[in-house]
């Protein structure tokens, strides 16, 4: 497409906005800045880290800010400064009322779900964990609460039954960059009509969110169903990861699982631990078993079933706590 005249800045900081930061590159958008979260320490010897979004920008010779304080009157200054028509929002920060009312055509943001479903923190883990198997993305209009302005535009995402919290953030990462990039062009157009999430709650009914994950969310509870314990594990994986306790001669052990499959038997009772010294391990439930394929004991690296087994003693005593 030709150059769009609108003067963009875009904010956002993880991998996950990347993508719709190179969508916008690769369209040709007028990107005349990029906001993004400070350097922060990091890992084991806490190095200074560089977000995903300011390594891309850097890349592509994109003014870039970092501001500490997003009310700080030096960055207010240098955002004005950039004389911008529009903000577009992926994954960053809730934003002061005196920066998303700065652009003449608004602040519009990026959600991973079909709002008004699913606002909040974390919206591909809950959909997935919640058994969903449709999903989306929703661009709307930034106002004073979060994830509750006017739909602009939305596009529907089908979770299959063996997706994992990764590989749905990979399908809505490029779904939600190309909506990104046509909302631009609507707006540009001025060919929109935003729609009042008030408006759609009565066919909603109640709505389902997505607040921020804590560990109490991660914990397996094994009095679920087994169906209920898969989707758990797919929806945080790869990170956070879901978790349970693992009692070996005497010693509490956290394990985290990264992949698993189920099968149905209502003979299973919860908590039974089974496995051979090859490759299966299995964990009931209340209507049948979890099988583990890949894991990582607490002080160990992540591994295989077939790896795990081969260093585990089948003669230790094995309790599964909780």
């Amino acid at each position: 497409m030709s150059d769009t005249p609108l003067r963009i800045v875009f904010f956002g900081t993880p991998e996950f906005a990347v993508g719709t930061l190179h969508e916008l590159i690769e369209n040709k958008m007028n990107v005349v800045g990029v906001v993004t979260a400070p350097d922060r320490p990091a890992g084991r010897g806490l190095q200074l880290r560089q977000s995903d979004v300011k390594v891309y920008a850097e890349q592509h010779n994109l003014p870039l800010l970092q501001p500490i304080k997003l009310r700080d009157e030096k960055f207010i200054s240098e955002l004005q400064n950039l004389n911008a028509d529009l903000f577009i929002v992926v994954a960053f920060r809730m934003l002061p009322e005196v920066v998303w009312k700065m652009p003449s055509k608004g602040t519009f943001n990026l959600h991973a779900s079909l709002l008004p479903n699913y606002r909040g923190a974390a919206p591909i883990n809950w959909a997935i964990m919640n058994g969903e198997t449709k999903t989306g993305v929703t661009t709307f209009f930034i106002n004073e609460a979060i994830d509750t302005g006017n739909i602009i535009a939305q596009a529907e995402v089908d979770i299959d039954p063996n997706d994992s919290a990764s590989t749905l953030h990979d399908k809505l990462k490029h779904t939600g960059a190309e909506l990104v990039v046509k909302t631009v062009i609507d707006i540009a157009e001025e060919n929109i009509s935003s729609t009042n999430q008030n408006d759609l709650l009565a066919d909603v009914g109640t709505i389902k969110n997505a607040p921020k994950l804590f560990k109490e969310d991660r914990l397996v509870n094994w009095q679920q169903s087994a169906e209920q314990i898969y989707n758990q594990i797919r929806g945080l994986s790869l990170f956070p990861c879901a978790y349970f306790k693992l009692g070996v001669s005497g010693k509490k052990k956290e394990v985290k699982v990264y992949e698993a499959d189920f099968e149905k038997d209502h003979n299973a009772k919860s908590k039974e631990f089974l496995c051979d010294s090859k490759s299966f391990m299995k964990i009931g439930c209340t209507d049948g078993y979890i099988l583990i394929k890949n894991l990582q004991m607490e002080g160990k690296k992540r591994m295989s079933i077939e790896e795990f087994l081969r260093g585990f003693n089948t003669g230790q005593q094995i309790e599964i706590l909780e």
